[in-house]
């Protein structure tokens, strides 16, 4: 029975630890690809990764390529491409250089892969999202962002860190834009099930959620060159799993709304249910009027990032 085919676009920090995770869970048969300046680099991480496969004893295969067409087939595209963001830039600093690396991406997706699943990361992540849908000509339910997974993870985590509960018994979302006007829902988390807001008090969930929405910039500081890289790749790993083997799990994801939330053509996170036919459905609820507020502000910075695109 042939293994499931992923390709990662983007041999780079994300790109080898996609690959490792996937490897690791077995999803299927990996690819990494990278311009062909970078070959070597992208081979010899492949490489190295097959060399690691025999300790565990995973048997899914690694290759590393710059040609286009080694990717044929492929069921599901992660998208790191482009360049990582540097101390003082934000993620829309990015966006004029990234902007021509994602046409040319959807545009060889496209030819090579028609029918795959693809996962966007590369910054700035609600545009980047928006151009590949665009220049691809995707079905909406076939193209998602990773954002709100990342968001949402580092939110649980650092509830973990506030109250000394376990990770795995924090539930909670965030909404909106990946960037500094996210929106955490706050009213909605709990721990084991207790609500949130009765276990912290409401001046330091400000603080954490405040420091939620500045995750990623605390790492680009942190080590001066480059950001996150383990818990993105994690992120689009469970979304790509959930796809892979239909587990409806419902992640926040920037999928493309169509009226839900009112928010109408634009690549937002929201949580989504993914499974075998894609993101399969938006799970929609009322918000009180500050998240409204809050959600319509993080969709006015989405908006003028996606208008700069031209697209």
């Amino acid at each position: 029975m042939s293994q499931p085919k992923i390709s990662l676009i983007g041999g780079g920090q994300i790109g080898g630890n996609l690959a490792l995770i996937a490897a690791q869970k077995e999803l299927g048969d990996v690819t990494i690809f990278d311009i062909p300046k970078a070959e070597g680099m992208v081979k010899g991480k492949a490489l190295d990764l097959m060399q690691l496969r025999p300790h565990d004893g995973y048997d899914s295969n690694i290759s590393g390529t710059s040609n286009w067409n080694d990717l044929k087939n492929t069921d599901v595209f992660i998208i790191t491409a482009g360049i990582p963001r540097k101390p003082g830039m934000n993620r829309e600093d990015l966006l004029e250089i990234n902007l021509g690396i994602m046409k040319d991406v959807a545009k060889n997706i496209k030819e090579q892969a028609p029918n795959s699943f693809v996962i966007v990361i590369s910054n700035p992540l609600d545009a980047m999202v928006y151009t590949f849908y665009k220049v691809s000509g995707f079905s909406k339910n076939k193209v998602v962002g990773m954002a709100g997974a990342l968001d949402s993870a580092r939110f649980r985590t650092f509830l973990a860190m506030e109250t000394g509960c376990s990770v795995q018994d924090i539930t909670c979302m965030v909404l909106g834009g990946h960037g500094d006007t996210m929106v955490p829902i706050t009213r909605l988390a709990t721990i084991g099930g207790v609500p949130l807001e009765e276990l912290i008090p409401s001046d330091r969930l400000d603080e954490i959620v405040e420091r939620t929405r500045f995750a990623g910039g605390e790492i680009v500081k942190l080590f001066g060159n480059g950001s996150a890289y383990y818990a993105p790749a994690q992120s689009a790993i469970e979304m790509a799993e959930s796809y892979l083997k239909d587990k409806k799990r419902v992640i926040p994801c920037a999928s493309l709304c169509e009226g839900e939330f009112g928010i109408n053509g634009y690549f937002i996170g929201v949580p989504s249910v993914i499974g075998s036919g894609g993101v399969e459905k938006i799970l929609e609820f009322d918000l009180k009027d500050e998240e409204k507020a809050a959600l319509d502000n993080t969709l006015e910075a989405v908006k003028n990032t996606v208008k700069e695109t031209g697209l």
